[in-house]
């Protein structure tokens, strides 16, 4: 008798959560969604009028597994479950979204540094065009006060300028964080126990 599995489509162009996946010993086919100036986004991350940052983060989410499976069907794909996530960095009640260019990710390091700060990450499994399940992390993260030159150095490496808040925990970033308080994998970008309760709930075999 032969078993039919699902098939997963991963609606990210994230490296981290490519990695993140594979991990956990989960196949899945990369679905690219539109997200950039020349031909547009299919999903446009820009909080809302006074719209909460756990709100944000679960819509967003939420919106690029729902696109992600109209996308599917318009391409003809074979069916299966869309997954997608949304990370996001918050201090102060503002969520701070990617630096625009190296001067921003310096503004937003510097209001990090010495501080804790938030790390939102949301997770969604779309079983269908209107069966969205999403679910949201929380962890607090510490970084070190940074000085004048290591900041420098660490801009100039390009490694913040796709990063939420500017920094990556899997990266040269690492080196300045000295606490952290939850899940790292929801830091990184892909919260993985949550992925994985979503995933088993949709029919997939995973440990």
């Amino acid at each position: 008798m032969t078993i039919t599995r699902p098939l997963l489509y991963l609606a990210s162009h994230s490296p981290r959560r490519r990695e993140l996946l594979r991990q956990i010993n989960v196949r899945f086919e990369t679905l690219l969604l539109r997200s950039d100036l020349v031909r547009g986004s299919d999903v446009e991350e820009i909080p809302r009028d006074g719209e909460a940052p756990t709100d944000y983060v679960n819509r967003v989410t939420a919106e690029k597994a729902r696109i992600g499976a109209v996308r599917a069907r318009e391409r003809g794909l074979a069916p299966g479950v869309v997954l997608a996530a949304d990370t996001e960095v918050v201090i102060d009640g503002e969520a701070l979204g990617k630096p625009r260019d190296a001067a921003a990710a310096t503004r937003m390091l510097l209001r990090l540094s010495g501080r804790s700060h938030e790390v939102l990450s949301a997770v969604a499994v779309a079983t269908s065009e209107t069966r969205i399940d999403v679910r949201l992390t929380r962890s607090v993260v510490t970084l070190k006060e940074l000085e004048p030159a290591e900041l420098r150095r660490y801009v100039s490496s390009g490694e913040p300028l796709d990063k939420a808040g500017s920094y990556a925990i899997q990266g040269i970033g690492a080196l300045f964080v000295t606490r952290i308080e939850g899940s790292y994998s929801a830091v990184m970008g892909l919260p993985l126990y949550e992925t994985g309760e979503l995933l088993r709930s949709s029919g997939f075999d995973i440990p």
